[in-house]
């Protein structure tokens, strides 16, 4: 049987979202979106908790996650108390408009959340895109090791991401389906 991957993340103008898919488009992979008011339905909680592995997916606001995101990290608390997600395996992924951004202080409050809970984490495995010649269309343009990466202007809607930040994304997902069938 294929691990339970969840996709649990908040989009506030619809880039984050679309990064979702396309991590999921790698895999039978269920998207669970953190509402406006940083809310889930019970459903959701019972898919999270019945995942095997869970990607955490937050907007860069602020050099954080979304409030929204936050949120729902707090409602955490009672599975950590329980260590329900204990050995879980996590990833993470992250948006802004700025190629920088503080896009990295996002995915490190991801990795903490996943380590808060003892879950294992794993990274894009991918190698940057850092020659001379490197454009925003080759794949991991933002050279993200620890978690997916994306930035689009902030004048940009979702339907402008850039193919190498789309394809990066579908490539991440196949990393962590890959990484959650070797310990499956």
């Amino acid at each position: 049987m294929s691990p339970r991957t969840s996709i649990v993340f908040h989009s506030s103008h619809g880039h984050t979202r679309r990064l979702a898919l396309a991590i999921a488009a790698a895999s039978d992979t269920a998207l669970v979106e953190i509402d406006a008011q940083g809310q889930l339905s019970a459903e959701d909680w019972a898919r999270l908790d019945a995942s095997d592995v869970l990607i955490f997916g937050s907007p860069t606001c602020m050099g954080n996650v979304s409030w929204q995101f936050k949120r729902f990290q707090d409602a955490t608390a009672t599975l950590w108390t329980a260590q329900r997600w204990r050995d879980k395996l996590a990833a993470g992924f992250t948006h802004s408009a700025g190629i920088n951004g503080d896009k990295l202080a996002t995915l490190g409050a991801l990795f903490t959340f996943s380590q808060q809970h003892g879950m294992v984490w794993t990274g894009t495995g991918l190698m940057p895109a850092n020659v001379r010649s490197s454009g925003r269309d080759d794949v991991n343009y933002l050279a993200a090791f620890s978690g997916l990466m994306a930035a689009t202007p902030a004048d940009v809607s979702h339907e402008g991401m850039t193919a190498g930040d789309l394809e990066t994304a579908r490539l991440f997902g196949e990393r962590v389906r890959a990484v959650a069938r070797r310990r499956h």
